[in-house]
């Protein structure tokens, strides 16, 4: 406790806590984040189909972050904005910082792509780098494969004086080729000796666009004599053919490049008419934003890279240079060959939640009590039955959700439709705004309103980011309200991938409260009073800040005080300042947060009663619980909302309080364990970097995998209720037993 002065009270830092050397750069924390995500495909405990996946999802999320938030930096320098960030850096400080980052970054993916070659190698899976490696019989099929399949799709361009540069789509894998007509006759000179040199003869300029119709890696017949299989990237066996598309051309190189754009699109909602139809127009620019990044193939012709270079308007700085397949997201598509499944992840499966039983009425269940499910260790099951009964049930009078991110083939949006065609009010806020799931949520919102739901379209100026759905019933002593509220989105697919949590209760306070959310979202009503939920933007932020200054104030008179918050991401910078105000006082702060962390520990008389660890592993963690001790009056809280300003102040959020005694322990032991977790965590260090926990001596039993173990838990606990069904069973005459069971 260095800042508690003799007096007991607060001692002033030298600057503050808003010293911007206690804060990291978001930006710079996020790429700390995926640096550990790589760090996963290096791990040689995990299967080599899972280190290649993890490659991949390195891969898939530096995609977005160029699109979107190096994007934004972009625009900020464009438009002249100075303004420094939490850290204390101007955009064009933060943008060459990230230069020298990513860069790195991309050449370490692809030395760890190098090293996972070899590994596929001696597991007799052999990636063809080049199309000039394939044996005669290789490339007899290559041809005949492109000849078929492939030739057909493709659409040459030329560029000439009547045939401008095409536009390149977004984050499309294309191949740039140089060309000179045969013989030396009829052609004209484009970009005549650009680099190196010039020509003998006059060029051309021609791209191919490699069709993402079609599967990029392609297996090859086998070699005599060999067991091995044989894997070649599309984009190769184009190019081996690529002078059966220009015939009346030498080709004199081709290599293959990708584009990223800015999309990031902005929408002015007080001017828009129609939200649906203005992000509907929005999404088609998205395509064809400013190119912010090149990738092309290593050894490309300098006079190829230079036409790209000025064509697409783009900085040296952002020409990566690439020494293997461009786009790593195609890792797994090689996971994907058929067999070799000691190569790859057990896959789990969801059990059966513990405090659900599948065959009786839903309702009924949670009338006897709250109920939490833990995803994906549990199946997303009682969450689609909670829609499917309300839909089918007389009694349902209606039901109401928000929907942010939803699977291509949701069995909730089906119920909500059969809902309403059974008479039921259905409403639904089906969140336009939800970035890359924009064209996915339109259609979804418009079959909804097919089936006769009212679709509410978002709040102006905010995004809904918040999980609830609310079914209310007549039942025989009135009407009651149950209330469905979570940590993740209603989709069925990454249900089974996230970690997220959920509770279903009928509280007649959180059901008044969850009416009041939707009676704000369709109608801009806010109560006066709310009972147990909090929301942002309203208050949810003072919520917070209230309950870690109470934390303090126990510490403060000498109490224990302890907060533990797990979230994906913390940020915002009054959240920071309580938190290391609350350290000073005494409060021991345990931090579990999977990316972007903008704190710092270890600051002597600032954070040394904070720690911070990230959890990467087989599932993305994503719940958010925090924990606080409050004088031994326990509390727990979940919601929707990471500790950033884009959720607290610019998102409808929603923090719900865990008041079932059981529950409340049951999520505290489920903190802990991923506190006690020393394989697939990373503490932060007081340098801002992130290391495994020292388990040297441990021994292999002593190693704790929260996840795991989770897995384990759930699995264990369902064969417990298996072996006490068949007991029961036991005891029950047959002909009452075949009757029970149907």
């Amino acid at each position: 406790m260095a800042c508690i002065g003799k007096a007991g009270k607060m001692a002033e830092t030298k600057k503050g806590f808003r010293d911007p050397s206690y804060y990291t750069n978001r930006e710079l924390s996020w790429m700390q984040f995926n640096e550990r995500v790589l760090e996963e495909a290096t791990d040689e405990e995990n299967p080599l189909f899972e280190r290649l996946k993890f490659l991949g999802i390195s891969a898939s999320n530096l995609d977005e972050f160029f699109m979107v938030r190096v994007a934004s930096i972009k625009d900020m320098i464009h438009a002249e904005v100075r303004k420094k960030d939490i850290a204390g850096m101007t955009p064009k400080q933060q943008l060459a910082a990230l230069n020298t980052v990513t860069h790195s970054f991309v050449k370490k993916q692809y030395e760890i792509f190098a090293d996972l070659r070899k590994c596929l190698l001696d597991k007799g899976i052999v990636l063809i780098g080049s199309h000039e490696e394939l044996t005669d019989a290789q490339g007899e099929f290559a041809d005949r494969y492109f000849h078929d399949s492939v030739y057909p799709v493709l659409t040459p361009m030329a560029v000439d004086s009547s045939r401008p540069f095409p536009l390149v789509r977004n984050k499309t894998l294309n191949i740039a080729a140089m060309l000179v007509r045969k013989h030396g006759t009829g052609g004209r000179a484009l970009i005549p000796g650009r680099v190196d040199g010039e020509l003998d003869e006059e060029v051309d300029f021609a791209l191919v666009q490699v069709p993402d119709v079609l599967e990029r890696v392609v297996e090859l017949p086998g070699v005599e004599g060999s067991s091995n299989r044989y894997l070649i990237m599309l984009e190769e066996i184009i190019e081996r053919n690529i002078e059966k598309l220009f015939l009346n051309y030498d080709v004199i190189c081709s290599n293959p490049f990708r584009v990223m754009r800015n999309a990031d699109f902005e929408i002015d909602e007080d001017e828009a008419e129609d939200l649906l139809e203005e992000i509907e127009k929005q999404l088609k620019k998205r395509q064809w934003g400013m190119a912010i990044r090149l990738e092309i193939q290593e050894g490309m012709d300098p006079r190829l890279a230079a036409i790209l270079e000025e064509e697409l308007n783009i900085l040296d700085e952002d020409i990566y240079e690439i020494p293997g397949p461009l786009d790593l997201t195609v890792m797994s598509r090689v996971t994907k060959i058929e067999g070799y499944d000691e190569l790859r992840q057990t896959p789990y499966v969801p059990q059966h939640p513990k405090m659900f039983t599948m065959d009786r009425d839903i309702f009924a269940q949670i009338r006897e009590g709250d109920k939490l499910l833990m995803l994906p260790y549990e199946s997303f099951e009682p969450v689609v039955e909670f829609i499917r009964q309300a839909a089918r049930d007389t009694r349902t009078l209606a039901i109401k959700m928000t929907l942010y991110r939803v699977s291509g083939d949701s069995p909730i949006l089906a119920a909500l439709a059969q809902a309403a065609e059974n008479g039921k009010q259905v409403s639904v806020l089906v969140e336009l705004k939800a970035r890359f799931d924009e064209e996915n949520n339109i259609v979804w919102a418009r079959r909804l309103e097919k089936a006769g739901c009212h679709v509410i379209y978002g709040l102006l100026g905010l995004k809904t980011h918040s999980k609830i759905a609310l079914v209310v019933r007549r039942e025989k002593d009135g009407i009651r309200r149950y209330v469905h509220l979570a940590t993740g989105n209603y989709n069925d697919v990454t249900a089974r991938l996230y970690t997220d949590v959920g509770l279903f209760t009928c509280s007649q306070l959180i059901g008044e409260d969850a009416t009041a959310v939707f009676n704000m979202l369709s109608g801009y009503s806010e109560p006066a009073v709310w009972n147990k939920l909090a929301l942002a933007p309203l208050w949810l932020k003072d919520k917070f800040l209230e309950l870690i200054n109470r934390e303090k104030e126990h510490a403060l008179k000498g109490r224990e005080a302890r907060i533990i918050a797990k979230m994906n991401s913390v940020c915002d910078p009054d959240i920071i300042a309580a938190l290391y105000e609350a350290s000073c006082a005494g409060v021991k702060i345990q931090m579990i947060v999977r990316g972007i962390c903008c704190l710092k520990v270890g600051i002597k008389d600032v954070s040394e009663n904070i720690t911070v660890r990230s959890i990467v592993g087989q599932f993305l963690e994503h719940s958010r619980i925090i924990y606080f001790l409050n004088g031994g009056k326990e509390e727990v809280y979940m919601g929707s909302a990471d500790w950033m300003p884009r959720n607290l102040e610019k998102r409808v959020e929603i923090l719900f309080p865990v008041e079932d005694r059981e529950i409340r322990q049951e999520l505290k032991g489920y903190l802990m364990l991923q506190l006690s977790d020393n394989k697939k965590a990373r503490i932060m260090q007081s340098d801002g970097t992130y290391r495994k926990p020292d388990v040297t001596g441990l021994g292999k039993k002593k190693l704790i995998s929260s996840q795991e173990e989770c897995c384990k838990i759930s699995i264990d606990e369902a064969k417990r209720r298996n072996r006490s069904m068949m007991q029961m069973n036991r005891f029950v005459p047959e002909k009452k037993r075949k009757k029970k069971n149907k």
